[in-house]
């Protein structure tokens, strides 16, 4: 695939980076990142949640970060040796270190994180200000009776 160069529209715009940096980013691939798996699903109408498959990792393994509308979840397994120094014949679990970057809307907010049962759920929530909501505006009527007029003499 052929690579676009947007910078020079970086130049001659304002306020619309990001849409080019989105659009930079699409030609981009994530370099076949498959590790660890996750699920996003719609809990309710401006809800959210990300589950992640962290099999092997602690609370203290893991970091969750949002900064500027990206979310970084990194985690990295601090080595521990096995206390009866056994022979591992098969790794199925891995436990190397990963860092995942999702890139969150506007007005989107990170509202907490929990690790259970080996899945990692972080929660989120869009929070749209008032002023930014649609709102309805209502149509009057014009009364034809009431109309008046600025200049002529009204027609007979």
């Amino acid at each position: 695939m052929r690579h676009v160069d947007f910078s020079p529209l970086y130049r001659s715009t304002v306020g619309f980076d990001r849409l080019f940096t989105m659009l930079d980013s699409l030609g981009q691939l994530e370099g076949g990142q498959t590790y660890p798996p996750y699920n996003i699903e719609r809990t309710a109408e401006n809800a959210y949640r990300i589950s992640m498959a962290v099999a092997g990792f602690s609370e203290e393994d893991i970091s969750v970060e949002a900064h500027r509308n990206v979310l970084t979840i990194k985690g990295e397994k601090k080595d521990e040796q096995n206390e009866e120094q056994s022979d591992l014949l098969y790794r199925g679990i891995a436990s190397r270190s990963f860092e995942r970057r999702f890139q969150l809307a506007d007005h989107v907010e990170v509202s907490g994180a929990v690790l259970k049962d080996g899945l990692l759920h972080v929660e989120l929530t869009r929070n749209i200000p008032e002023e930014m909501k649609p709102r309805r505006i209502p149509i009057s009527r014009a009364d034809k009776g009431n109309s008046k007029q600025i200049e002529a003499k009204k027609a007979a």
